[in-house]
């Protein structure tokens, strides 16, 4: 059995959301080298390290409800992104 049976094709959707993470976490890597390299400036770095922060931390959290659904047995299709304020909320 192939695991998108297994896992109803959540595996996929998992891995997608773990790519997206990845390629956010090369973009952190590439501003702060703009900044130390004098290709950007420190409010640029800090405007747009927020923007990805708060977008990995989006990712991050649906990524645990799709895991949770999973492990009580539910569609982990059912979980939706929320907003930064909700999430922050939860991560304070």
């Amino acid at each position: 059995m192939d695991e998108q049976r297994r896992d109803g094709g959540s595996g996929s959707a998992d891995r997608r959301i773990l790519e997206r993470i990845s390629e956010m976490v090369e973009a952190e890597r590439d501003l702060r080298a703009a900044l130390v390299e004098g290709r950007i400036d420190q409010s640029t770095e800090h405007r747009e390290l927020k923007d990805i922060e708060e977008q990995l931390d989006q990712c991050w959290d649906l990524l645990r409800q799709r895991r949770a659904r999973v492990r009580a047995g539910e569609d982990p299709d059912g979980a939706s992104v929320r907003s930064v304020e909700e999430v922050e909320r939860y991560e304070s």
